[in-house]
């Protein structure tokens, strides 16, 4: 077997063989019972608890839970936005950089809050390192919310009536402290041994094999990296970002990075399994996800190995794959491994140019970041998947004649109305922000000619991807576009707020409205959910929607450049 496959098929093993036994502790903690971490971080906890003053034990409903949320993410807003636009006078800043424009610092602020850590800026240069920390702080808190919502609605799922779905801030201050910092310092630790700068000293100066001297930035890269990967993140300290070798300097790291970046995802749904004690339910959630995922993965490493075939039509030979874009230490099939991995996650790190990828690729990146809920985000991606559970048990439900019902709460008309609202949501804010940008360049081409180096199909491309990407909170990019200006910042920035926050509430809302009605008992009527044939109907339902929405896009882009290359 080829050893670059194999060393896929080995790193998804060690995602399973990790993600279980943390999904269990991870169960744990959203159900309060002793794990052997508490006499560390119980102490920890109240003490932040006293700080802000918060009773941790104080019961919350579902609309507390988003006010909480949404709240503290409008602080952290506002303090983001005065570290970016003071970073030149601000401490911390050896190598001089500059403080942000205030377009690009309301995108980049947007980006890290929300999840998404798309960037129009190169990180070494355009940020201080009082900037990068302000962004590490982000990484934590936007992934430890996606964990606390998402503990929510699994309360929430619970086979019992109840108005309350406990504290939001408990459940968020328990992910950070002990899921997500505990997993970073050992990530953190094997990225600082194989050569990962950790330090606040400014750039270093070395001379190169060619006698040349240069400047090497360096700064607190392991503890950045460690957190953009397990946090679903994806930002660079880098411009590059994991393809450059400081942040990923060999193919140990390289695995290690790219199994964090499933790993929390992937525990959630074993998570839920626990807390409701239904493990076949979660079981079937995890098989239509890997079944998606799979889906994705293999066509894309197909094509990559196979190579860029206008290459190949010139006579040179493609031993090793497509190559264009990618590192020589990780080779073709790991960098389609990654690729695959970080669009069906909202994770967005690369270790190889997405812009450079066979059409194929292109295609599969768009189409993971486009369906968003094969893995998806940390807690976000089970929420996106929880609404076309629901919008599966409604159609099941019409097919049989019966009331639909999900986990013994019946489905009625204002529950269907949010998922249908959210389902065509994230459509809707690719497709329209893709038509608004073809509309201003097609007007006016010599006036934005800096937003394309590609023009033609591969250009669509480039801002269908961007917009997929801001939309899925995913931050990744074909890296083809001129995207740091106003329209690019402020558009993307509106379309990273709406598509994280209102994927949020349309979820927590219908969970928190089923969690308040009259449990129903199963009957020998009630829908299995947790069955294979309820869960092919949900994947049935997850790819009509796709192929409805994107494909009519996806002809103009990829599809058409594949033709037009062959």
């Amino acid at each position: 077997m080829n050893s670059e496959l194999l060393g896929i098929i080995i790193m998804y093993g060690l995602v399973i063989l990790l993600a279980v036994p943390l999904g269990r502790y991870i169960g744990k903690i959203f159900n309060y019972e002793s794990t052997w971490l508490d006499k560390i971080f119980n102490p920890i906890d109240r003490l932040f608890f006293k700080i802000a003053g918060i009773n941790p034990s104080k019961e919350m409903n579902w609309k507390e839970h988003l006010a909480a949320l949404l709240t503290i993410n409008a602080v952290w807003f506002v303090i983001s936005m005065l570290v970016l636009c003071n970073m030149a006078w601000l401490p911390l800043n050896p190598d001089g950089n500059p403080s942000m424009s205030g377009d690009l610092a309301f995108n980049t602020t947007v980006s890290f809050i929300t999840n998404t850590n798309l960037q129009h800026y190169s990180g070494e240069t355009g940020l201080s390192y009082l900037g990068q920390l302000t962004l590490v702080l982000w990484q934590f808190i936007s992934a430890g919310c996606g964990m606390a919502i998402c503990a929510v609605v699994f309360m929430a799922m619970k086979e019992r009536t109840s108005e309350t779905l406990g504290n939001f801030y408990s459940f968020f201050v328990r992910s950070c402290t002990r899921v997500l910092l505990p997993l970073s310092f050992v990530v953190a630790v094997i990225l600082v041994f194989n050569g990962t700068p950790m330090t606040f000293e400014g750039k270093d100066t070395i001379t190169t094999l060619e006698g040349q001297t240069q400047n090497v930035s360096r700064g607190p890269v392991a503890a950045f990296v460690a957190i953009k990967q397990l946090g679903t993140n994806g930002g660079g300290f880098y411009g590059p970002n994991s393809a450059n070798p400081m942040e990923n300097p060999n193919y140990l790291t390289d695995m290690v990075e790219n199994i964090s970046i499933v790993l929390i995802p992937i525990a959630l749904i074993f998570a839920l399994g626990y807390v409701l004690k239904r493990r076949k339910l979660s079981l079937t959630i995890y098989s239509v996800m890997t079944l998606g995922f799979l889906t994705l993965l293999i066509p894309t490493v197909i094509s990559e190995l196979n190579g860029n075939p206008a290459i190949s039509n010139i006579g040179i030979s493609q031993d090793m794959g497509s190559m264009e874009g990618k590192e020589v230490r990780f080779g073709a099939a790991a960098s389609a491994n990654w690729a695959t991995y970080t669009t069906c996650t909202s994770n967005g790190s690369v270790n190889a140019m997405h812009d450079s990828m066979t059409p194929i690729a292109g295609m599969t990146t768009l189409l993971g970041m486009m369906i968003n809920c094969f893995y998806g985000g940390i807690g976000v991606g089970f929420l996106n998947f929880y609404i076309f559970i629901i919008l599966g048990v409604f159609i099941s439900g019409l097919m049989v004649g019966r009331t639909p019902e999900f986990l013994g709460k019946k489905i009625e008309a204002k529950e269907m109305k949010i998922a249908m609202i959210i389902a065509l949501l994230h459509p809707f804010l690719i497709l329209v922000g893709t038509a608004l940008a073809t509309h201003l360049y097609a007007s006016d081409p010599e006036a934005m000619s800096a937003w394309l180096a590609n023009p033609g199909y591969h250009g669509f491309s480039e801002m269908l991807y961007e917009f997929t990407s801001s939309s899925a909170n995913n931050g990744s990019g074909f890296e083809g576009l001129g995207d740091n200006t106003p329209f690019w910042n402020i558009a993307t920035g509106i379309v990273m707020l709406l598509a994280r926050y209102l994927p949020i509430i349309g979820p927590v809302a219908i969970a928190g409205m089923l969690a308040q009605k009259q449990y129903i008992p199963e009957s020998n009527g009630t829908l299995k959910t947790d069955t294979s044939t309820f869960g092919l109907m949900v994947f049935a339902v997850i790819f009509i929607v796709a192929a409805l929405s994107f494909f009519p896009a996806l002809t103009l882009g990829p599809i058409a450049e594949y033709f037009s290359a062959k």
